[in-house]
């Protein structure tokens, strides 16, 4: 199953249950707009290459849309168009007045020097210039794009539009960004986790947490699960992992994968690879790395008890069956990792009203949207005895909808 056809079925299989018919549900699985562009630069050395790059913009009901921009070799067209539809049910998800869209260029960003990795951003922003905006559609980091990446896309299309900061979220906190940006996909997790811990009776502290990825959202998450008392057993990177029973010396951890570039050899606990991880001895499992990585099979020898999706679409439809019958408790990536979408709105908000909150701010709001957004999702769930994804789905749909139907079709 494709990244598109699995979310294609959490949104069929919510939409079906809603009962909102074959052509309401068509309408509001399609794609708005889809491009595709070809963006060639000139090398250091003088070579000429050419990468394909993608925006798709899924929809725009209720209000500009938002989604992240990747830099990575497995980047096609089905890839973003799973990944559009997801920001559209997330950013409904926790009310946010934005719709969906993800865009992404087939690179290896390792491969490329700065000046080249800058070149090619500003390429890429003249193909699309046209089609962004912070009216239309406002861009945001996703995987190996960051502040700097976002500060060269504001600047190239502030050549085209006059100065136009809120034209992508994610910048350096120096040129219009939100103070607690970097961290808030994490953080946005922990306030999740601590609300599934109320629910179920297992509080965050002394709670046994794996997580896998060591980017972003997993090292904040793990940072900032520790910090609240949190045992993290085990974490991974893309170059292998770590483990302890006992829980990881986090900050020491820190520290290594700063000097180190990876978490990998940490002489703290003992070596482990991300499969391994996945199926530790854990309470709660956190996949923060890229999709697809839960499969079937992974699933069923999964030991915790619940499962947090740090990243986008990292359990197959499948796997959640599997789940499903071992009474693991998952809760969706359009919810759990809804924090980086939620603090870039706040940033986007500052821009526009030429104002800056203090960081103290930022997270009291995040927090309130979160607990909102799970409370509405575990309301459905409990009354309507659907699984959290369904009951997320659920919710996102019913505003899209009602959204696309008041301004008429």
């Amino acid at each position: 199953m494709t990244s598109a056809e699995a979310t294609a079925h959490y949104f069929k299989k919510a939409a079906r249950i809603m009962d909102v018919g074959e052509r309401i549900e068509t309408l509001l699985a399609s794609p708005l707009r889809e491009v595709k562009v070809q963006v060639s630069i000139e090398l250091d050395n003088g070579e000429i290459r050419t990468f394909n790059g993608y925006r798709v913009q899924h929809d725009n009901a209720r209000g500009p849309m938002k989604g992240g921009l990747r830099y990575h070799p497995l980047v096609d067209a089905d890839e973003v168009l799973s990944l559009a539809s997801l920001m559209t049910w997330k950013t409904a998800v926790v009310n946010l007045p934005f719709g969906g869209a993800k865009g992404g260029i087939t690179v290896d960003p390792t491969g490329l020097s700065t000046k080249e990795l800058e070149r090619l951003t500003r390429k890429f922003v003249d193909q699309i210039q046209d089609i962004i905006g912070p009216t239309r559609d406002i861009p945001a980091p996703d995987v190996n794009t960051n502040p700097q990446v976002m500060a060269w896309i504001m600047d190239q299309y502030s050549k085209y539009h006059g100065h136009s900061p809120a034209v992508v979220t994610g910048k350096p906190i120096d040129l219009y960004g939100s103070r607690g940006r970097e961290a808030a996909t994490g953080r946005g997790l922990l306030y999740i986790a601590r609300e599934i811990a109320r629910d179920v009776g297992l509080p965050v502290k002394g709670t046994r947490f794996a997580i896998q990825g060591f980017g972003n959202v997993g090292s904040h998450a793990a940072r900032l699960i520790h910090e609240d008392g949190g045992i993290i057993v085990a974490v991974s990177d893309v170059n292998g992992g770590v483990r302890n029973p006992k829980g990881l010396d986090v900050p020491a951890l820190f520290d290594h994968a700063r000097k180190s570039g990876s978490v990998k050899g940490f002489q703290g606990g003992n070596p482990c690879g991300n499969e391994e991880l996945l199926t530790c001895d854990c309470d709660v499992l956190v996949p923060a790395a890229l999709g697809n990585v839960i499969t079937k099979s992974v699933a069923a020898e999964v030991r915790a008890k619940i499962v947090i999706e740090g990243a986008n679409a990292p359990c197959t439809p499948e796997a959640d069956e599997v789940f499903e019958k071992k009474g693991v408790l998952v809760v969706p990536d359009i919810l759990a990792n809804a924090g980086g979408v939620t603090v870039s709105y706040f940033e986007w908000v500052q821009n526009l009203q030429h104002v800056t909150w203090d960081e103290d701010r930022v997270n009291t709001e995040l927090e309130k949207l979160m607990r909102e957004a799970y409370d509405r999702v575990a309301n459905i769930s409990r009354t309507r005895k659907l699984p959290l994804r369904t009951s997320a789905y659920v919710l996102a749909i019913g505003r899209v909808g009602k959204a696309t139907v008041l301004r008429g079709i």
